[in-house]
């Protein structure tokens, strides 16, 4: 059962919870916070990060035992507070939330690991879209996400949300400069092919002919590296230069664009889909 009654919302323990919101304070710290019963649920799965503690209101703790069965069984604290507490801790706990130490992979191991597909970011700044390719990446089945060294901080409290969970399910390296990124992804035999609206090649031609591509033509059937730009920009010239080709996903309708994610998403369904 959980070990104690939190009821004051401005304890210390409370406020050091909330101050997780910060990017000085994670880094200080080398840890995040993790919110709502579906990314605490994950969080205290096997594979993923320590767990330090798990609060959760005495409802939240009756109605998901299985938060509390599966903290227990990682070794996290477990306390309960009040709906007052968990708010105060997190206006987005839902409540629940947990302090989990930061997800760190490193890129060697992910190349070791020999994957198939994997999702670069490169200056991507919203952390909700960040998040959201991180779960989109997750669920087409990715060996491995990419964030640039300018890209947002994996750890800000709405790209953890926006992950739902698969922030716990797949690699995820931050960090490293783009040029290294393409460079090493290339030496693992993975097509580094960039997305880009105006690009050359159709994703839906470049589908037609997965598996028999002829040369010249990036195949979406062989290991590849999907590279996403910034919202607002998308990749600079020389950011393009450096995939082995840029693709475009077909307009049909009136849309002028897509956002980043639902890009991301079309562009990593269509190579899983070339992959199966």
């Amino acid at each position: 059962m959980p070990d104690e009654l939190l009821t004051n919302p401005r304890a210390e323990r409370v406020k050091a919870v909330r101050a997780l919101a910060s990017r000085s304070v994670r880094r200080r710290s080398g840890t995040f916070l993790v919110e709502g019963p579906q990314a605490v649920r994950e969080a205290v799965g096997p594979g993923a990060p320590r767990v330090h503690d798990v609060y959760l209101t005495p409802a939240a703790a009756r109605r998901h035992p299985e938060i509390v069965e599966g903290a227990h069984g990682v070794g996290a604290r477990v306390r309960t507070g009040t709906p007052e507490v968990l708010e105060a801790m997190s206006p987005d706990a839902q409540g629940v939330v947990a302090v989990v130490d930061q997800v760190r992979a490193d890129l060697d191991d992910v190349l070791a690991a020999r994957p198939r597909l994997v999702a670069v970011l490169a200056h991507v700044r919203d952390p909700g879209n960040a998040g959201t390719v991180l779960r989109a990446a997750d669920a087409a089945g990715a060996g491995a996400v990419v964030l640039t060294a300018s890209s947002v901080d994996v750890h800000n409290p709405k790209a953890v949300r926006s992950t739902a969970g698969s922030l716990f399910h797949l690699p995820v390296v931050s960090g490293p400069e783009l040029p290294e990124v393409v460079a090493r992804l290339r030496a693992a035999g993975l097509t580094v092919l960039a997305a880009d609206g105006s690009a050359p090649h159709d994703l839906d031609d470049l589908l037609d002919v997965a598996g028999t591509a002829p040369a010249g033509v990036p195949d979406l059937a062989a290991p590849t590296a999907w590279v996403f730009g910034n919202e607002a920009w998308g990749l600079r010239e020389e950011d393009l230069a450096l995939a082995d080709a840029a693709v475009r996903v077909p307009l049909r309708g009136r849309a002028e664009s897509l956002n980043l994610a639902t890009a991301a998403a079309v562009c990593l369904y269509a190579s899983g889909r070339a992959q199966r």
